[in-house]
Formats: structure tokens, C-alpha cells, sequence
């Protein structure tokens, strides 16, 4: 698919960069303790070799910041520290890392009597003393309380998205712009929203995505895919982590899964519904997993695309699903549905059932649809 990104500014990490038309970096998170230095190495490098392009690594104390110092002399992966609570800390290893991240809901634990104002800038300033970049990170689980007053307690995107932009503002204004910002939730729908109407906002600022707490395998995986799906046909979102449990020996498959969920927004094949391009045709298909009954989905769903490309130049959503869990509901949204069970194919338009038919008329039944539907918007 041909995704128009957003035209967020180029931010430096490392030997590499996001935002401004680079390739979506996929990154991920140690969950070694930082203080056992051969597990944490070893993790850091298994997640580097298999294409993590940035590893972050937690950091709350001192002998957490000298176990770093010792990691990264092992390590040649693009490395990020979080902060957890203790910002100060930033002053050990900063000279180790290319990444800062902070948290603004985490800057009230230490030295309450310090604005929120001071303790970005001390980070500010040692991030362009140590040539790093920074990471503005808001979670709905540690909301800056302040943001939290002003707002409906139901009501869990707005103080995320008052506290983003707020720091965005301030970073600005003291000259250092070399960050970038990921609001997070356990929830995609939540995390779509937040990001969507921050990309509306700040349109120059490149966006870490990232569903919190994601759980499991496939579930997490799924919940992920559907945010990404949503924000990244937008155009938005320049870097990603899918944030899966999973013991330590097989942490790297989580870069696998961001690297696949990339790949198949761009080929077109997604779980949700998606309007990759608001004036052609999208045809989406999900990927195929587990859940398929019957292979001829996979190339039913190929038989669609190159049937319907006379139809290139409307904007129609056709979606194709396999899946006999996800695929009844998710062909509701699209003009015209088909989710394929294993002896039939079931047809939609707009969440009407028109029927069910073999798979080897299914295709004629749709370009009757499909006909319909683009005669009608032209009479």
C-alpha cells in the first residue's frame, strides 16, 4: 500500500534516525534485571540481532546505572535508558546511551520541592551534552496527577494528550528538539485515539507506538495489530514496540511480530478495517493464522484484488477476512465484506448479510455488489 506518511521532523538515535520518511524502527525492551549484566547483555544482543533498532533498558539506581555502563561496552545495539522513577540517574548514564526516555507522570517521585519544568531541563541538557535523543513518554497508568484534576475521571485520553503537548511546548521553547513523544494504553481504541488527535496537534513530532501491557501471545499481538493497523495507515508513527509477555529465551519474538505487523499494514493485509487512501480502492485482507478454515481464503483473497482493479480509482473498502473468530465482525465497517468460512464465503455490504456462497461463485457475487455500489455514487 502506498501510505502517505506524516511529515514529522528527522530525530538522531544513535547511528540511525526516525520521523521524516524513515523506515519505521521497530524496538524493545529488556526484561533481564539490569543488574544481572549477562543476561541483560545477552538479551540486548538477541533483540538487536533479530532487528530491534532500539533497546531500552531500565534503570532506577546506581548500581543499575553501573551495570549499564558495563553492558554497553558489550553491546553494539542503538541503546535507550528508562528512567523509571529517579531522573537523576540520567546523569550516570547518558554518556552510555544514545536514548533518554522519561516519563512525565514519574517526575513528582523525587525532589518534590524541584517544578517539572527544572527536572526536564536537567534531562534536556544532558541529552544534548551525551549527543542523545529523548523519548517523552506518557502511560495512562502514570498520568501526571496535575493533568488528572482537570478532566472527567472517564475521560483517560485528554490528560494523557494535555501532558504530551505540554512537554512538547516546553522542550521547544528551551531549544531542544530532538524528541520523540509515544502515548500508551492497555487499551488500542485508546491508544488510537490519543495518537490520532496528538498527530493532529503536533504533526512534526515523530511518535513511538505501543500498546501497554499488551499480555500474550496472540491476543497481544492482535490488540497491537489493531492499533497499528488504525494509526499507521494514517501516516502515523515513525517507531513501534509490541509489548508482549513472554519469557526471556524468546523476548526477540516480539521484534518479529513489529516487523510482521509492518509488513502486512503495507501489503494490505489487516484485521480491522482500513482506509488506507481516502480516493482509490482498498482492498485488505488479514493475515492468515490458526483461526483460517480453509486455505482458499489466502487465494481468494488475491482473486479479489485483481478482480476489482478496474474499480482502482473509487473509494470502496473491500476487506477479506479468514478468520472465523474476528472476521464476522470486522467486515461490518468495510463497503463490502467477506469473511470465509470453511465451506462458504459470507458476503456483506455495510454489515448487511447478502448471503453465503461457494468460493468458486463468490467472486461473481461480488462484482455484482461492487458494480452496484460505484453506479450508485455516480448517479
Amino acid at each position: 500500500m502506498n501510505i502517505t506518511r506524516n511529515p514529522t521532523r528527522e530525530v538522531a538515535i544513535g547511528h540511525g534516525a526516525v520521523g521524516n520518511n524513515h523506515p519505521i524502527v521497530v524496538q524493545s525492551m529488556c526484561a533481564t534485571h539490569t543488574q544481572d549484566i549477562d543476561a541483560t547483555v545477552a538479551q540486548t544482543n538477541a533483540l538487536h540481532e533479530r532487528g530491534a533498532g532500539v533497546v531500552r533498558i531500565a534503570v532506577d539506581n546506581k548500581k543499575d546505572a553501573a551495570a549499564l555502563i558495563e553492558i554497553r561496552k558489550q553491546t553494539n545495539a542503538t541503546l535507550s535508558v528508562d528512567l523509571q522513577e529517579n531522573y537523576r540517574m540520567a546523569a550516570l548514564v547518558a554518556p552510555h546511551v544514545d536514548k533518554i526516555r522519561y516519563n512525565p507522570g514519574h517526575l513528582f517521585h523525587h525532589e518534590k520541592q524541584k517544578s517539572w519544568k527544572d527536572k526536564v531541563k536537567y534531562l534536556a541538557d544532558l541529552a544534548s551534552e551525551h549527543d542523545c535523543a529523548m523519548r517523552v513518554g506518557v502511560n495512562c497508568g502514570s498520568v501526571d496527577p496535575e493533568k488528572l484534576k482537570n478532566y472527567d475521571p472517564r475521560d483517560s485520553v485528554s490528560p494523557m494528550l494535555d501532558s504530551a503537548l505540554e512537554h512538547c511546548e516546553y522542550l521547544d521553547s528551551i531549544g531542544f528538539t530532538r524528541y520523540v513523544v509515544s502515548l500508551k494504553d492497555s487499551d488500542p481504541q485508546k491508544v488510537i485515539s490519543a495518537n490520532i488527535r496528538f498527530a493532529e496537534r503536533r504533526p512534526d513530532v515523530p511518535l513511538h507506538l505501543g500498546v501497554t501491557e499488551a499480555g500474550m501471545p496472540p491476543m497481544g499481538i492482535i490488540k497491537t495489530r489493531i492499533a497499528f493497523e488504525q494509526l499507521i495507515s494514517r501516516g502515523i508513527g515513525d517507531t513501534v514496540r509490541v509489548s508482549l509477555t513472554l519469557p526471556n529465551k524468546i523476548k526477540a519474538d516480539e521484534v518479529d511480530a513489529g516487523h510482521e505487523i509492518i509488513n502486512d499494514i503495507h501489503a494490505g493485509r489487516v484485521r480491522s478495517v482500513v482506509a488506507f487512501d481516502p480516493n482509490k480502492l482498498n482492498i485488505i485482507s488479514c493475515p492468515s493464522c490458526s483461526r483460517v478454515e480453509n486455505e482458499a481464503f489466502i487465494e481468494l483473497a488475491q482473486d479479489v484484488k485483481e478482480m476489482t482493479e478496474y474499480a482502482e480509482d473509487h473509494n470502496i473498502t473491500i476487506a477479506v477476512m479468514g478468520c472465523r473468530v474476528n472476521g464476522p465482525g470486522e467486515t461490518d465497517d468495510a463497503d463490502l465484506g467477506l469473511w470465509c468460512g470453511p465451506k462458504v464465503v459470507n458476503l456483506k455490504r455495510k454489515g448487511e448479510k447478502l448471503g453465503a456462497f461457494a468460493y468458486d461463485t463468490i467472486l461473481d457475487k461480488l462484482k455484482i455488489e461492487l458494480d452496484a455500489l460505484i453506479e450508485g455514487r455516480q448517479s
